[in-house]
């Protein structure tokens, strides 16, 4: 696979990430990267996640391959500009909604050199110090309407994708983002719920650090991830979000209505339906 000089727009936990695979899998012939942060800059070029920071303009005159890890706002705002400069780089995108993107340079003339894609892989942690050497492996990547993007540029960011480590689904993008509010974004969701209840009626810091247990803490951790980033996906993603959260809200009120009435066969009923998971989260 021939390598090409490649930037990364974005140097944090995604895009600091990818840096790390990218060099280690020869896939580099140089990063450049592009930050709006003057410390995240610093701390990229410290960590050697990059060689060198440029201005964005001059990022892309250098680059053959574009690579978009930043909020989703900022990158639907950001896509048409670039796009406007690419000559015959391949430009994709790591965000976690992809409608919205998608329709925004739906009829640009350089539409076919961006590929949408959404690795399947975060942490609640955010800078350039977050990033994980093989955090991708083993992961899934969604690739959204492949048929609207180049070939060459398909075929590039799938070989790129599968040299670090990830399996491929292809899909469009409205079935994206609903599958997305399922299994990532209502999962956020409810951790900075339940963070806030527990701040809300636990005062006593001290209690909480010292009796959370283990399972406390696998599904609060969520709760301290960035809202920089995590604001603008349920605002771009808002309709699926409301959907999975209004059933989300309506399994809540049955084991709530399960105590109030103190029906413990149907609590138990309900439990061991959970439990069906189990074939499929192994």
């Amino acid at each position: 696979m021939e390598r090409k000089k490649i930037c990364i727009v974005g140097v944090g936990l995604i895009g600091g990430s990818m840096a790390l695979q990218l060099n280690e899998k020869g896939l580099a012939a140089g990063l450049i990267g592009v930050e709006s942060s003057e410390i995240h800059a610093s701390r990229a070029l410290e960590l050697g996640l990059v060689d060198e920071i440029l201005p964005l303009d001059q990022a892309i005159r250098n680059s053959e391959a574009i690579v978009l890890a930043i909020p989703v706002d900022t990158l639907t705002g950001l896509l048409p500009q670039i796009l406007d400069q690419v000559t015959n780089q391949i430009v994709f995108d790591a965000g976690s909604t992809k409608e919205q993107l998608i329709e925004a340079v739906k009829d640009h003339p350089k539409r076919g050199r961006f590929v949408a894609t959404h690795p399947m892989w975060g942490t609640e942690y955010s800078g350039p110090a977050a990033a994980v050497k093989h955090a991708f492996e083993n992961k899934a990547v969604v690739i959204c309407n492949a048929t609207d993007s180049d070939e060459d540029a398909v075929e590039w960011v799938k070989q790129v994708y599968r040299k670090i480590g990830m399996h491929l689904l292809e899909m469009d993008a409205v079935s994206h983002d609903l599958h997305a509010a399922y299994v990532s974004h209502i999962s956020h969701i409810t951790s900075f719920a339940l963070a806030n209840t527990v701040l809300e009626k636990e005062r006593e810091d001290e209690a909480i650090f010292e009796m959370a247990s283990a399972g406390f803490e696998s599904t609060v951790r969520l709760a301290k991830s960035n809202p920089a980033m995590w604001v603008p996906i349920f605002k771009q993603n808002r309709e699926n979000v409301l959907d999975v959260l209004n059933e989300h809200i309506a399994q809540l009120r049955k084991f709530k209505s399960c105590l109030e009435k103190e029906n413990y066969d149907y609590l138990q009923e309900l439990i061991e339906n959970a439990n069906r998971i189990r074939r499929i989260l192994k």
